[in-house]
């Protein structure tokens, strides 16, 4: 990892601008509730994958390879992890029985809030690294810990579940504040008036009698327990491309487009999801290589004779690992498959069983399994 750092401050400025503008305009394009169509998801991830790849060419003609192969190396290493959070965004959104017209906006409402949390966990990791040598010890720990868990979870045969009744976050919200019964479009709260929300939705929890108090609607809970779980995944998708790279402004460009592109590429991806059992030990295999990666930086600076590892190595490595596991997922899984089709079974509303995994665990209130 080099020392020059890419940003600047008129880099940084315009990059967070051109983020918020792209945020700004997801949030207008989802404005009015729709299904989203598999053209549209496509072509919306199309243009998530093309724009950081072409910033990453500009990123390798301008700052020269070594930052280049840091740049691509990062992001495929933040990608690979955001499909992990689909999973839990698919038990959610089972679990809470969104409605497909409003899961975009549910998603969305999770990108913008994980980008937020990116940004913190980043510059408290910059301020960690230039002020502590030990600050990628730590973060190897940190990865490292993970990826036990992950393989844990991933070879648990116990079927992933979320029971939004356990959510600490849900039951915190329903002793403060009334909630709606049903969905009232992207609306997250209304005004409850003789024991009914505004148009006549039936209103249940505490105080929900009192008029002129505002009521939650279902959107908002779903919506707090998914910027819940940005948090957990923000503790160790940073530090991963902390790994990779030790320029916070690469680590937040690696961030920030693959968070941006999630909310398409869940639709993409939804009917796949299920079929990708092995990801999880994949992603335990990538974290813990990565940890490996920074305790041996991180002790490379104390006895310079411990090798370290090269950025291109890294990402061969991560490469053939994410290849791996995608087709034993998909041959296995198909091989295994009672369903002459392949096709997977939809999780169902309150409880799902679908057999994914997750990073957040019971933390979350969902139990994993993956690669059974």
């Amino acid at each position: 990892m080099t020392d020059a750092p890419v940003g600047t401050p008129l880099l940084w400025a315009l990059t967070i601008g051109a983020v918020m503008l792209l945020l700004v305009a997801d949030f207008l394009i989802t404005r009015r509730p729709h299904e989203v169509s598999m053209r549209e998801a496509i072509g919306w991830s199309a243009f998530y994958i093309a724009l950081p790849l072409a910033f990453g060419a500009w990123i390798w003609t301008s700052y020269g390879s070594q930052r280049g192969l840091e740049y691509y190396t990062g992001y495929l290493v933040e990608k690979s992890l955001s499909v992990d959070n689909l999973f839990v965004f698919l038990l959610l959104l089972a679990a809470f029985a969104v409605p497909r017209e409003l899961q975009q906006r549910v998603l969305l409402i999770g990108v913008a809030g994980a980008l937020v949390l990116r940004g913190v966990f980043i510059a408290l990791g910059a301020q960690l690294i230039s002020s502590f040598s030990w600050a990628f010890l730590l973060f190897g720990a940190i990865l490292l810990a993970t990826a036990v868990k992950v393989l844990r979870d991933a070879m648990s045969h116990e079927d992933a579940s979320i029971d939004i009744s356990q959510l600490r976050s849900v039951r915190l919200l329903r002793r403060f504040w009334p909630v709606t019964d049903t969905y009232v479009g992207t609306r997250m709260s209304v005004r409850v008036s003789d024991g009914r929300a505004e148009g006549g939705v039936a209103v249940s929890g505490g105080a929900r009698g009192r008029a002129g108090r505002r009521a939650l609607t279902p959107l908002a809970l779903v919506a707090v327990a998914i910027l819940a779980t940005d948090v957990v995944f923000a503790i160790d998708s940073v530090p991963a491309v902390y790994g990779i790279t030790g320029d916070p402004y690469l680590v937040f460009a690696t961030n920030a487009f693959a968070l941006l592109g999630l909310r398409a590429l869940y639709f993409v991806l939804e009917g796949a999801l299920t079929k990708l059992t092995h990801l999880g030990y994949g992603l335990s295999l990538i974290l813990a290589f990565i940890g490996v990666k920074l305790v041996l930086h991180w002790a490379h600076g104390i006895w310079t004779w411990i090798p370290e590892v090269p950025t291109l190595l890294s990402l061969g490595v991560i490469v053939a690992i994410l290849a791996v596991v995608t087709v034993t997922s998909l041959t296995i899984g198909a091989l295994r498959s009672p369903n002459p089709i392949g096709r997977t079974t939809r999780p169902t509303p309150s409880r799902t069983g679908c057999r994914t995994g997750c990073r957040t665990g019971c933390r979350t209130g969902c139990r994993t399994a993956r690669g059974r």
